[in-house]
Formats: C-alpha cells, sequence, structure tokens
C-alpha cells in the first residue's frame, strides 16, 4: 500500500550476538520489536480515525497548492494560516522552488492538485492565542482532484496542515504520491507540554525556536518555560533590570530581552503552542536573592548571620510588595492564561536557623511547624497572581501541604514511584482539583536502550478512579531538565522520546502497538531527520535523508 516514506533497516539479528558481547548493556524491561511496516505509514501522532486507500495520487511541485476555501471564514489576510501553507509546501516539497508548470502537469489525470482549507467557524482564531479550550479538530479527505482540510478553528487546520504533510511520500523514482485517506482527528487531552530548562544552562532563542517547530510536528501545543532557577535569571524584568543583571550567567549575551520573550511567544502562537512561563518560588531563587535584596531569608549559625541565604523571606512586607511588582509584569508580557508558579523542593534548615523567622512563627501561632509558613507564604502568592486575573499551575507539593488553591488551580504530578504517582493522580482528582501529570516522562533521566518504550506505555489516567476523576486530568507534559543539557545535546536528547510522550497524550487510550508505534516512530524520526531536526534513533537503522551536520 504504501511505498516507504523512510526505509529503514533493523538490525534485529544483530541483538543475539550483542547479547553475548555485551550482555552487561541489554535492558532486559524492554521489548524486542519486530520488523513490520505499519498500515497507517509514517503518521504520528496517530489519529483518532484514520481509513488509507491503496489508490494513489501524485503531486507535482510546479501545480499543487495550498488556499483557502472560498467559503473559509479566514481568508488571504490570516498570516497564520499563509505562514503555514509556505511552511507545508516546503516540508512536502524539499523547499524547492515552484516553477510555471508544463503542459503534462498541468492536465496529469492521476494528480493531485492541490489541499483546500475549510476554516468553518466564524471567528477562525487567526490573531488571538491558543488556550487549554482551543478547538484543535480536523477532517482531511485526500481525494482527486483536490483534498480537503476542514476545521472549525485555526488550531486544527495546523494539526491538519502536520498530517497531510506526514502523507506524502516518495515512490522508488523520487515523485510524491499521497494515498486516498479519510481523517477525522482530535486531541485525548487538552494540555500537551514540554517543560525545557533555560536557568542550568541558557538555551539560545535559536534553539528554542527550532523545538518549538519540533513540537509542531509531534502536535504538542504547550510550552512550559522554566526560564529561571537557583543557577541564573535570564529573564530580563523590564520592571526589575538588576535580576538579570546580577542573577544572570552573563548580564548581556546570557538573557532573554523583551523583544526575545515575544518572538517566542509569536512563534509559538503561529504553530497552535501555548507559552507558560514558570518562575518557582519560594526555593529555587538563589539567583534572584543577586540582584533584589532583602529578597531571600539569611540563614544562621548558632547567634550570627553564616553569609549564605535560604529561600524567599515570607515574613517581611517587601516581599510581597516585590512579588506583586513583579507578576504584574509577568501577566502583561505573557499572554496565556496560566502562569506555573512551582512551590516544589522547599528547605526549611535556614528558615529554622533565622531567630527572626522563629519570632515570626511564634507570633502566627504555626508552632514547629514550618510547612505553615511555606503555605502561609503560598497563600498570599497566590492571591497576588489573582489578582492579576491570572490562573495558576503548581507542582504537587503546594496540594500536598494542604494550601487553600481555587477551584481552577492546575496541580502538575512530578514525584514518585508509578504507584505513588497514580495513588497522587486519585487523590488530587478525588478533590476537584485537575490534574497533569509528568512523574513517568522526565527526559533528562537516560538509559542504554530503547527507554522510549516506557514512556509511551505510561497513561495519565491509569489510577483508581471514577469517570469523573479522569475527566479532570487535562494531560502531562514531557520535561528535560538541564543540569547536564544545553544547547548541544537538547534536541537529540529530547526527540524522538518525547515524540512518544506525544502520542500517548494526543491519540485514542486503546493505542498501544509498540511494534506499530515503532515503525512509524522510526519513520517519523527520520522525518523530523530530514526537516533539519537531529533526533536521535531508536535502533540500529539508516534514513533516506541523513542528518548532514553543522
Amino acid at each position: 500500500m504504501f511505498a516507504a516514506a523512510t526505509k529503514v533497516v533493523f538490525l534485529l539479528g544483530a541483538l543475539s550476538s550483542c547479547r553475548g558481547r555485551r550482555g552487561d548493556f541489554i535492558d532486559e524491561g524492554v521489548e524486542v520489536v519486530a520488523q513490520q511496516s505499519s498500515k497507517f505509514g509514517s503518521l504520528w501522532p496517530l489519529p483518532q480515525n484514520v481509513q488509507i486507500s491503496e489508490v494513489s495520487f501524485k503531486l507535482a511541485r510546479d501545480t499543487f497548492q495550498i488556499f483557502d476555501a472560498k467559503l473559509s471564514s479566514a481568508g488571504p489576510s490570516c498570516s497564520l494560516l499563509q505562514n503555514a501553507y509556505r511552511r507545508y509546501y516546503d516540508y512536502i516539497f524539499g523547499g524547492l522552488k515552484k516553477t510555471w508548470p508544463s503542459k503534462h502537469e498541468w492536465s496529469d489525470p492521476a494528480g493531485l492538485m492541490g489541499l483546500q482549507v475549510l476554516i468553518t467557524d466564524p471567528e477562525p482564531g487567526c490573531e488571538q492565542y491558543p488556550s487549554v479550550t482551543a478547538d484543535e479538530s480536523y477532517q482531511l479527505f485526500v481525494d482527486q482532484p483536490m483534498a480537503v482540510l476542514k476545521a472549525p478553528k485555526v488550531w486544527g487546520a495546523l494539526h491538519g496542515l502536520e498530517t497531510f504533510s506526514q502523507l506524502v511520500y516518495e515512490d522508488e523514482f523520487g515523485a510524491k504520491n499521497v494515498n486516498m485517506t479519510s481523517i477525522s482527528d482530535f486531541p485525548r487531552f487538552a494540555h500537551r507540554g514540554v517543560l525545557l530548562d533555560s536557568s542550568r544552562h541558557f538555551l539560545p532563542v535559536k534553539v528554542i525556536l527550532a523545538n518549538l517547530e519540533t513540537m509542531a510536528m509531534n502536535k504538542f501545543n504547550v510550552f512550559h518555560w522554566h526560564i529561571v532557577d537557583d543557577p541564573s535569571f535570564p529573564y530580563l524584568s523590564r520592571t526589575f533590570p538588576q535580576l538579570s543583571q546580577k542573577g544572570a550567567y552573563h548580564p548581556y549575551t546570557h538573557v532573554y530581552t523583551p523583544a526575545d520573550v515575544k518572538m517566542i511567544i509569536e512563534f509559538a502562537r503561529l504553530r497552535g503552542i501555548r507559552v507558560i512561563p514558570e518562575f518557582d518560588t519560594p526555593g529555587h531563587t538563589q539567583s534572584w536573592g543577586k540582584g533584589q535584596s532583602d529578597l531571600l531569608t539569611p540563614c544562621f549559625a548558632g547567634p550570627k548571620p553564616s553569609g549564605s541565604f535560604g529561600p524567599v523571606n515570607p515574613i517581611l512586607n517587601t516581599t510581597y510588595d516585590f512579588m506583586s511588582r513583579l507578576f504584574q509584569e509577568i501577566s502583561t508580557v505573557f499572554p496565556d492564561a496560566y502562569v506555573h508558579l512551582g512551590g516544589d523542593e522547599v528547605d526549611f534548615t535556614c528558615w529554622k536557623s533565622n531567630p527572626d523567622v522563629q519570632r515570626f512563627m511564634e507570633q502566627q501561632g504555626f508552632g514547629q511547624d514550618y510547612g505553615k509558613l511555606e503555605s502561609f507564604y503560598i497563600q498570599r502568592l497566590l492571591d497576588i497572581v489573582a489578582s492579576t486575573k491570572k490562573g495558576y499551575m503548581i507542582w504537587q507539593e503546594v496540594f500536598d501541604n494542604g494550601v487553600k488553591l481555587k477551584a481552577d488551580t492546575l496541580i502538575h504530578v512530578w514525584k514518585g514511584t508509578q504507584q505513588q504517582y497514580q495513588n497522587e493522580m486519585a487523590k488530587v482528582t478525588s478533590s476537584g482539583y485537575q490534574a497533569l501529570l509528568s512523574t513517568p516522562w522526565y527526559l533528562n533521566r537516560i538509559a542504554y536502550g530503547q527507554d522510549w518504550q516506557g514512556h509511551y506505555k505510561a497513561d495519565p489516567q491509569d489510577f483508581q478512579g471514577t469517570d469523573e476523576q479522569k475527566k479532570l486530568v487535562i494531560g502531562g507534559e514531557a520535561c528535560l531538565w538541564g543540569e547536564y543539557v544545553d544547547a548541544t545535546n537538547l534536541t537529540p536528547r529530547l526527540w524522538p522520546r518525547a515524540s512518544a510522550v506525544a502520542e500517548r497524550l494526543w491519540s485514542a487510550k486503546t493505542v498501544t502497538d509498540i511494534n506499530d508505534a515503532y515503525s512509524r516512530l522510526s519513520s517519523h524520526r527520520c522525518r523530523m531527520v530530514e526537516r533539519g531536526i537531529p533526533a536521535e534513533p531508536l535502533f540500529s537503522s539508516y534514513c533516506p535523508y541523513e542528518y548532514k551536520g553543522i
């Protein structure tokens, strides 16, 4: 049915010999997948409903067009779609320039003349930002003389363009072909994210943009930007410029200017991706204190200050004045309805050593329960953020510690074993809160072998709970923390391992066949490589178009 979109040679026979010579490196927990082609070709993530015929049509680069349907609510002025049409034309035809068609190409009876895009909602969303409630559904019909992509909003159209590009394959003569196809598709989860950490290592804007582009290829729709942390503060604040001036690795070369942030947000918007920043407090704030005096708690060694500092100082009114002004700025710079407030891994040692904090604890009646002090701080911060009309996401510790939360708070689960995180998901949802999962998808944890399989098998709804609880699971995120990751290795470490998470969050719950996934993911990985993304291989193989390097 399909001429191989990517010819991948699997050296499965080598496994037995490797087991003898290098048995220490074989992961016994990973399935050995059999060589087979998928009836779905190289589609990734797999659409909800797919029917592919053996009838094929040729695409001629000189005649094929992507254009607005006459009845579409989005016209030539919708730059989001016009940019996408050009982008996907280049992906399909390798960036070759169009020339005037020959008579033969015009009259080819076996050819597909184009793809017309029909947006049906009166408000297509061209100038809007994507949101958690955005309609990302689409329908795709490939038949002569013209393929049709139909979607209520531009967000679904973007996904449909990616799907159409994945249906196109080369035959043995190098000609572009596509099979007669009918697809009806929508995401299983509304929140499908990737977390990148730009504090532990600064990530150049170019690297962030490349990964946003790759996220779109995998139908991710949230960039969780862990922009600052203990090691550095690269966010250049207009209100508090000294934060990056003194807290960044370098005040000029290792910062994100307002123009950089604006560019990243718009680049993401044009690909249907939300940008949710994380400003994590009261812990993970050592870099903040370099540019903001009295923000962090002075630690004591006996009766004297030790010279070191701990978490944010929760007992000073100046702390909350600072947070109010900073988050007011953040709420205007980042247009998404949500901001991630962190709240994880707070070390109480410094608070316990500080005599002023001890007196405050007594005055408040907290006794020796420093969790109550943390909750005191978090509650005031949540009130500040709520006043900016933003919703908030928090790591699970804030929920675990009993902080009073708004009903629309998103609880981000990241800790524990499989049983522990499943129990946590059940606990969060039984309390009526929306949850998203990351525990099994910490991609900074690497292992020899095909660890993508474990990422693929994890499911955020696999816990004991009612159907109503399962509906409160809005998705999950693949996280790539930056202790050992910078611009040199971020992309190959992330892809195609994050692609496994992408399919789990997009496709139907019943899509679990590892053999079929291996075939499609291997081809999808080669497609990313052909598009210039240095995605690492799954196993011994080759791609028709190998990565050429710098």
